[in-house]
């Protein structure tokens, strides 16, 4: 009996000392909690990563077992397991950025840590840099630096935002039933020294992600806290002025605040000068008021105003009538304004729940002159075009995260609510003279729409294997209040889409993952387009699916690469002699995808992504059935370097092909080729950089329409190429000092 008491006590000793679990909180040395860091038994190679609120749970441990710690940005961690009782809190340390810390795990998204290298390896001084930081994306600007820039991906010219959903920490950027477009997406509120990070997505396979999320999504991460307070003067060509103050305020244990100032002028390099102006403000609190509870509060204001020479016929330029930078209605332009205020509530739960909520408001105000035909309508006062609009937008995210350990398979689940109420007060379409007179009302009234989605998100991880099923539901409700209307009427529309979508992922082995992803997205249509029955679909959905597969031969090499298709109910086309969007048809798009990043040295990188697209109207006759501007071959490359000495530079290429501008692609729009550089020297608190956009003087054509117009002087319309000329050699200087 004595040597069985002896035997069942050692056999509990062993179960309590043999085959735990440990709980622990992964932090760096500012004290933030660090998401998606990977943590490795070095023992048993049993693996995990921490969650949103930094926290890991690991299975099967044993006193003395050792952890391997490692995450992007920070230096490897070794920790050596005392006790299997208390809680880990383990502290990293940041590191130069290297490629060596991207893990492919089907709990992290290897792909979006790519982007926080390109983020730290090219500088971003606008906007339209952070958009360029997307694997795949490409932007062009057509009004003079103040209107939204147009987006291609994935064989979409997106126009202003209809085919790609676009937030800032969750605040919704693209703009339902927009005076100048559906999605209309203006990120010019962001001051690019703010962003952190950024988590993109192509495709409809994301629950969590509703309207105009078909080609893709983006949502750009800032900063919770500022290394220093920073001064930076920019000065260039064409009397182009930037200074940015970004100030750290409270930097704590427990809380963080920052604000930052941005003010931006420039004429451009166009004949009519663009005089343009604009400010930016931004604020950010953050902070852990328990253990338990984090808040934060968001604020930013813009305000812009320019001049624009807008689009230009090639006509006008060959026959010499105008430069290549000259204008024939030099009166163009607008301005807008937008002030956001975002509150965050995370709430931790249990050690494997919490809920994560946000409230939000925008004030919005648009107005945007525009002559795109010249003098085909009107011969005397020609045709320029007034959209404007006054804007509130409230909202509201909640979800609630759980995870559980069934026995030999992980799941979570998300369950979440997104509500949005867009108010467009006096929606106007006008037809003006000169910026000052309006000569008559095209469209004038209230839009009062509302979104209301909800969506549950599975994951479960069997082995190697990956399963995620989840299913979106979004309702809206239309209401338009037309003011050109003899009475007083609301019209008023209502409908419903179910979006399923099923995601697999397969680590074949811990440096090879393949993925199979399928689902339904939608992109809504104008409340007008609507209510005024010309759409054929409510809610057009898109169908889709991605095969390919996220692979690290080598730690300083990152492949990945995929064969995708995507099907739409209803295309949304830019009509050039009337400056808007219309619904059209139903189209298909296929394609494959490749994005590389290679580090060869510790101080140098290379991305490389490009993406071929074959893509058609399905309802037309063959030769007929081109989609306009559709892209069907882009690449961009880089080579940049971050040294130890604190140079730092490198040359980036992008490219775009000749792609079809009408139909029957009777009208090309030209490819280009443009060659940036950027060079400087960074050394404890003074930074010196040098910037070069379009190093060889390509002459390129940055947006471009196939147009119907007529000139002044002209007997009967053109249809031809109009476009907006790219910038010629441009050469700007840095000075940032750090306080």
């Amino acid at each position: 009996m004595y040597r069985i008491l002896i035997a069942l006590f050692l056999l509990l000793l062993q179960t309590n000392l043999f085959g735990q679990s440990i709980e622990g909180t992964v932090l760096n040395n500012k004290k933030e909690l660090i998401t998606n860091a990977q943590i490795l038994n070095l023992a048993t190679k049993n693996h995990t990563h921490s969650d949103e609120n930094g926290k890991f749970l690991l299975q099967n441990f044993s006193v003395g077992d050792s952890l391997k710690l490692s995450h992007i940005g920070y230096e490897a961690k070794y920790t050596v397991v005392q006790s299997l009782t208390a809680p880990l809190s383990v502290v990293m340390e940041e590191k130069a950025i290297s490629l060596e810390g991207v893990v492919i795990s089907p709990k992290t998204n290897a792909l979006n840590l790519i982007t926080k290298i390109d983020l730290k390896t090219n500088p971003v001084s606008s906007s339209q840099d952070i958009l360029r930081q997307v694997p795949g994306l490409f932007i062009g600007q057509h009004a003079g630096g103040g209107k939204a820039e147009q987006i291609f991906l994935r064989g979409f010219d997106i126009d202003h935002g209809t085919d790609i959903g676009i937030t800032v920490d969750g605040l919704p950027v693209n703009m339902v039933s927009h005076a100048h477009g559906q999605g209309y997406a203006d990120l010019h509120f962001v001051i690019p020294e703010t962003v952190d990070n950024i988590d993109f997505g192509k495709g409809p396979y994301y629950a969590d992600k509703g309207n105009f999320t078909t080609a893709g999504y983006v949502n750009f991460k800032t900063k919770r806290n500022l290394e220093s307070s920073s001064i930076k003067m920019e000065k260039g060509q064409f009397s182009t002025n930037r200074i940015l103050g970004m100030f750290d305020v409270l930097n704590t244990p427990k809380h963080d605040a920052y604000i930052a100032a941005e003010h931006l002028s420039t004429d451009g390099p166009f004949d009519s000068p663009q005089n343009f102006k604009r400010i930016n403000l931004f604020g950010k609190y953050t902070g852990n008021i328990t253990p338990l509870d984090k808040i934060g509060v968001t604020f930013s204001h813009l305000s812009s105003k320019w001049d624009a020479s807008g689009q230009i016929p090639q006509r006008a330029v060959d026959s010499g009538l105008i430069g290549r930078f000259g204008a024939i209605d030099d009166t163009e332009g607008g301005n807008t304004g937008r002030t956001n205020v975002l509150v965050n509530y995370e709430k931790i739960l249990t050690d494997d729940s919490y809920i994560k909520s946000s409230l939000y408001y925008s004030k919005y105000d648009f107005e945007l002159f525009s002559n795109f035909t010249f003098f085909l309508e009107d011969e005397v006062n020609g045709d320029q075009i007034k959209q404007k609009e006054d804007r509130n937008i409230y909202g509201l995210n909640s979800e609630y995260y759980k995870s559980f350990d069934l026995n030999d398979v992980e799941a979570t689940v998300q369950v979440g609510i997104n509500l949005r109420n867009d108010l467009s007060n006096n929606n106007e379409l006008s037809h003006t003279l000169n910026r000052k007179l309006t000569l008559s009302q095209i469209q004038f009234g209230d839009i009062n729409e509302t979104n209301f989605g909800s969506y549950l998100n599975t994951n479960f991880y069997y082995k190697k294997w990956t399963f995620n099923p989840s299913v979106r539901i979004d309702y809206f409700d239309f209401q338009y209040n037309d003011a050109l209307r003899e009475i007083y009427q609301t019209q008023t529309s209502t409908k419903t889409i179910v979006s399923p979508k099923l995601n697999v992922l397969y680590d074949y082995t811990p440096n090879l993952q393949m993925y199979l992803k399928g689902g339904k997205g939608f992109h809504s249509n104008d409340t007008r387009v609507i209510l005024s029955q010309a759409a054929k679909e409510t809610l057009p959905a898109a169908f889709g699916y991605d095969a390919g597969f996220v692979w690290k031969p080598i730690p300083r090499l990152l492949v990945n690469t995929a064969y995708w298709y995507l099907f739409l109910e209803q295309e949304f086309v830019y009509v050039g002699d009337a400056g808007i969007v219309e619904p059209s048809g139903k189209t298909r798009r296929q394609g494959i995808d490749l994005s590389i990043r290679y580090q060869p040295l510790k101080w140098l990188f290379w991305n490389f992504d490009t993406n071929y697209t074959h893509a058609r109207a399905i309802e037309e006759e063959a030769g007929q059935d081109y989609i306009p501007l559709a892209p069907d071959f882009i690449l961009k490359s880089g080579l940049n370097a971050i040294h130890k000495s604190g140079i730092y530079g490198g040359a980036n290429v992008r490219h775009i092909k000749d792609r079809p501008a009408n139909e029957d692609n009777s009208i090309v729009a030209e490819g280009y080729t443009v060659v940036d550089l950027n060079m400087g020297y960074e050394r404890k608190k003074l930074n010196f950089g040098m910037q070069i956009q379009n190093l060889l003087n390509t002459e390129w054509n940055e947006t471009q329409f196939a147009t119907e117009s007529r000139l002044q002087n002209e007997s009967s319309p053109v249809e031809e190429i109009h476009f907006t000329p790219g910038t010629p050699f441009f050469i700007k200087g840095t000075v940032e000092f750090k306080f």
